[in-house]
């Protein structure tokens, strides 16, 4: 690799999203460098444009709340995210991952989005002793506005979070890690619905165990 694309790649990685975030944060692939690829954006403007609204919208807010947020993966090129749903490493096709992973394609709809997967290390010990995600779930939807859906992982309660463009478009919340409440791993809520067990608890009280993870401690 020459000077000068080590230069324009460390200038691009420099870029501002938001007041703690950079572009560099949400490069980083296993699958890019494992197989010696440059997860770098085709049309950079419209990764950025994206990229600063989940930043602002969605990560800033939640690592306010909760600290330092760990990024386990977040943009993926066309290139990247082709070669992982080819090799079977939990990425969804090219044209449903436009406006998701993959920043810089705006959807069939012609929006744009993007998505990123992220830890909440405050959290963690807690989802360790209890397996219970859906508290943290409820919290972010009580709390963030600007998410669009969330998709929870078994290892490090890590999740799929979301910012699109159309503030209209129904909420999700999926998940691959049963839920400690019902014994099922079904949605707990589907297009801004419900599912039948949360349905009549008060919002507030699906995420009482972040209000407790989250309030001051005494001497602080």
């Amino acid at each position: 690799m020459s000077k000068s694309k080590i230069t324009q790649l460390d200038n691009l990685a420099r870029i501002r999203l938001s007041k703690h975030f950079f572009l560099r944060d949400f490069l980083y692939s296993e699958t890019a460098a494992l197989h010696g690829i440059n997860n770098i954006p085709d049309d950079l403007e419209l990764a950025v444009d994206a990229g600063r609204q989940l930043c602002k919208q969605v990560l800033e807010p939640i690592q306010e709340a909760w600290g330092r947020i760990h990024i386990r993966s977040a943009l993926r090129s066309c290139e990247v995210n082709q070669l992982g749903n080819e090799l079977g490493a939990n990425c969804a096709t090219n044209e449903h991952s436009y406006a998701s992973h993959i920043w810089d394609r705006r959807d069939e709809h012609g929006l744009m989005g993007a998505t990123a997967c992220i830890v909440v290390p405050a959290y963690l010990d807690y989802f360790e002793k209890t397996g219970d995600w859906t508290s943290l779930a409820w919290w972010i939807h009580a709390h963030i506005p600007g998410y669009s859906s969330l998709r929870f992982f078994p290892n490090l309660c890590a999740f799929n979070i979301s910012w699109y463009e159309n503030k209209q478009s129904p909420k999700y919340i999926k998940t691959y890690v049963e839920d400690p409440n019902t014994g099922h791993k079904k949605h707990i809520l589907t297009a801004d619905v419900e599912s039948d067990y949360y349905r009549n608890i008060p919002l507030k009280q699906r995420y009482a165990a972040c209000e407790i993870l989250l309030a001051p401690k005494p001497g602080s």
